[in-house]
């Protein structure tokens, strides 16, 4: 390989690729390992211009150079054997129908390594064809091969300047099938891909409108393990700060599946309702729904400080909009309980304790 790199790259003494580049103070670079060599074996000059160096010789790294050889390298050919192998390396194994699933396997491994501490690697691999290989991936019935390409996916979608690519080269359509039909840890991977996605607006729109994206992950917060459902709901809640995605939840009958979900602990359900209650339909189904009143204040006195912010946005709503939610609350002493979250160190709970003591002081007003 070094014959097809430029000669710039090479070291002086050694003739080979430099993978530690420093300069002598002659200005001169040369790989460390051969230089050091020349060093130790007691010259103390230049062994381009023979000229002095100082005592003791300084090696300066050349980040630049280095930095140049690694992208060069990574781009345009594999290092030999000998060496750990390039990314473009393993995304020719995924690809490649001789690869074995071992070979594939890991691949993805080191592909997610790198790419998880690495974001000029993750802008490299998705300008590269690593998504479509990864894609292919995720159809997989070997469960681990799934896995391992939606975690890499993950990674992938770290970077802002990706997500909407993603979205473009049809990562979505393979993600929800994951929601269905993934095994292992697949389905809850493919939910907070959903999630990572979902940052960018735009990408709110696109993944709303899908078909199968939002019933897929009301399914996952039905069927799903704590895990799964736990991430199903962060998905949702995402994507329901777009309006229009509030209205598909609330069509594919997320409202009782959330409360249940609320009512067995989870309070990322209950964040997923505040944004729902914003909507009459999403309302009215509340309303009727048999001891979701009890729910809520059970979450405005025992829950997390987020679990309460939410909790108490979603209790306003509801007391405003149904007077009889709105007089049983305040039997219960839910207007009591605000008062003293007046003090909360949490200035959202605070502000949302505020709002819904004004709604029950209009409710007790007029009876």
């Amino acid at each position: 390989m070094a014959s097809q790199l430029p000669d710039d790259f090479k070291c002086p003494i050694s003739l080979e690729i430099m993978s530690d580049p420093v300069i002598l103070s002659s200005g001169h670079t040369f790989d460390r390992a051969s230089i050091q060599r020349w060093l130790d074996a007691g010259h103390r000059t230049c062994p381009i211009t023979k000229l002095p160096l100082p005592e003791p010789p300084t090696l300066i790294p050349n980040h630049a150079l280095r930095s140049l050889i690694s992208n060069y390298t990574l781009v345009s050919f594999p290092l030999p054997q000998s060496y750990p192998p390039t990314p473009q390396t393993l995304i020719q194994l995924l690809i490649s129908p001789s690869s074995q699933l071992e070979e594939k396997l890991n691949s993805l491994d080191q592909l997610s390594r790198v790419s998880k501490r690495d974001s000029a690697i993750r802008r490299r691999l998705a300008e590269s064809g690593a998504v479509s290989a990864v894609l292919n991936c995720i159809d997989s019935a070997e469960p681990g091969l799934q896995e391992k390409a939606l975690h890499l996916l993950l990674n992938l979608s770290l970077d802002d300047d990706s997500k909407v690519g993603l979205v473009a080269e049809g990562v979505v359509g393979k993600v929800v099938y994951a929601l269905r039909c993934g095994v292992g840890d697949s389905r809850a991977v493919a939910a907070t891909v959903l999630t990572s996605l979902a940052v960018l607006e735009v990408n709110k729109v696109t993944i709303g409108s899908y078909p199968d994206a939002i019933p897929g992950l009301v399914f996952l917060l039905q069927m799903g393990n704590s895990r799964e459902r736990k991430e199903a709901a962060t998905a949702l809640f995402t994507l329901c700060s777009f309006p229009d995605n509030r209205v598909r939840a609330i069509q594919y009958e997320a409202v009782p599946i959330l409360i249940q979900n609320a009512n067995l602990g989870l309070e990322r359900a209950v964040e997923v309702l505040g944004l729902l209650a914003k909507c009459k339909p999403a309302r009215d189904e509340m309303v009727r729904f048999s001891g979701f009143l009890d729910i809520l204040i059970g979450i405005v006195r025992n829950g997390s400080s987020r679990g309460v912010q939410y909790a108490l946005l979603t209790l306003s709503f509801l007391c405003c909009y149904s007077k009889r939610m709105g007089l049983e609350a305040l039997r219960e002493g839910l207007f009591e309980t605000c008062v003293g979250l007046l003090d909360d160190d949490n200035e959202k709970v605070r502000r949302n304790a505020k709002t819904l003591i004004q709604v029950l002081q209009g409710k007790r007003e007029n009876v």
